[in-house]
């Protein structure tokens, strides 16, 4: 891998570029928990020379030399850290306080913001303290109840992890860290929408987003439990090819039960909870409801504005595709923009709308989905295209549910009333 060393040549303050996002990920894979679906873990292996836990921590060049470009380089009042893993708190506290120091030293007149992903295992006093102190926030993993949590998030010893990440939530709110909720819905959780729901909102989460797991497989692995083998490359978002035989693996969500996973949560929620509870992806689609666009990638007609970062620099083109095939560069030797703008991965980004069949082109939905994420279109349409998304029923399905309500609470909005006057006539 190239050295890690800060670039000689100086960064301008008023670059004239769109903003772009980097995950960033400081321990790189290493984790203190095996989670079954976890597609990050096998990414240890993209450095083999690299044997021990210790040698995955990013050094304190690589991180004065991305904080300095992140921020120079983005022409915007307020830029945006998202640290992420592996788990990132086995960098310890004294890394985040040494991330602190360097955002306050380069940040001139901009305001920081930080997100930090956790499993919540370690978080201690000391830590929520800062947090706090800090303003981080905090997106907590947990995918509901004790029974549909502990199924597939598992420690290195296989020990059940739902009791150690509620004590985490409650330290907390103890310290009034602003959490947010990620849970993955997965084989197990998919049938128990508002079990999940009112789960999370009972213990507190006011923002939540809910994330399908859609992971295949290499051919069966005898000696494994499940009967799949590693997990395999993602489509290559610029030659979509159907892979008809790729195994799902077992923990996979169903292509039909995310989509009847989000009505059922929708359809309590717009009566009861709007204005109570934000769940990302409702705020997503009333976005573009409004005309406004999607604010994520996954449902914009481009991607590629946000990258991951290893912990020893190297840059990929997205979270879902670090593979070799998707390396492009190290910010040792190139500058975040330079990344971002080049051409392998603006190709990349518009090979999102370029390759979409056109089965999806002629979709009712088609401007509420843009075909979801590259990673997930290995399927074949109806009239035997590739590159269909294996989630496709689950969002036609959705799509059209919500679409009468978000029209509505639309109108609201324009009207400048209240969305939450929605619950007086559903």
């Amino acid at each position: 891998m190239p050295p890690n060393s800060i670039p000689e040549s100086p960064v301008s303050s008023t670059p004239k570029v769109r903003p772009f996002h980097i995950l960033t990920k400081p321990i790189g894979a290493i984790c203190n928990l095996n989670c079954s679906y976890c597609f990050y873990l096998e990414k240890e292996a993209l450095y083999p020379q690299k044997s021990a836990r210790r040698d995955f921590r990013m050094s304190d060049t690589v991180l004065e030399n991305f904080i300095r470009q992140y921020i120079a380089q983005q022409n915007a009042p307020e830029i945006h850290f998202a640290w992420q893993g592996g788990e990132p708190t086995l960098m310890g506290l004294d890394f985040f306080r040494r991330v602190v120091a360097l955002q306050r030293q380069y940040k001139g007149g901009k305001t920081i913001h930080n997100a930090l992903q956790t499993n919540g295992i370690l978080l201690t006093d000391e830590w929520c303290a800062f947090l706090r102190e800090q303003e981080f926030l905090v997106g907590l993993s947990i995918d509901g109840p004790a029974d549909l949590h502990d199924g597939y998030r598992k420690d290195k010893a296989g020990r059940p992890t739902h009791a150690r990440t509620m004590e985490a939530w409650k330290r907390l709110k103890a310290h009034d860290v602003e959490v947010n909720t990620l849970t993955v819905v997965h084989r197990r959780n998919a049938a128990k929408a508002l079990e999940v729901y009112e789960f999370l909102k009972a213990n507190g989460s006011r923002v939540m987003q809910f994330i399908p797991l859609v992971e295949r497989a290499g051919p069966p692995d005898a000696t494994s439990t499940d009967g799949a083998g590693p997990l395999s490359v993602p489509p290559d978002p610029l030659k979509p090819r159907p892979d008809p035989a790729a195994l799902i693996t077992p923990w996979s969500v169903l292509p039909e039960d995310f989509g009847a996973f989000l009505c059922r949560i929708f359809d309590h929620w717009v009566r009861y909870d709007v204005g109570r509870v934000f769940v990302t992806i409702f705020d997503w689609q009333l976005s573009i409801h409004m005309g406004l666009g999607s604010p994520v990638c996954i449902f914009a007609e481009t991607c590629g504005r946000t990258l991951a970062m290893e912990h020893n620099g190297d840059i990929y083109a997205c979270d879902h595709y670090v593979y070799p095939e998707f390396h492009q560069g190290n910010i040792a030797r190139d500058t975040l923009t330079a990344l971002v703008d080049g051409p392998q991965q603006q190709r990349f980004g518009e090979a999102k709308r370029d390759t979409l069949p056109a089965y999806c082109r002629r979709c009712e939905v088609l401007k509420y989905c843009r075909g979801e994420c590259p990673k997930h279109r290995f399927m074949m349409t109806p009239g035997g295209d590739p590159g269909l998304q294996y989630l496709c029923p689950s969002y036609k399905r959705f799509f059209n549910c919500i679409k009468p309500n978000l029209k509505i609470m639309a109108r609201l909005i324009r009207a400048c009333r209240a969305p939450a006057e929605i619950m007086r006539t559903v």
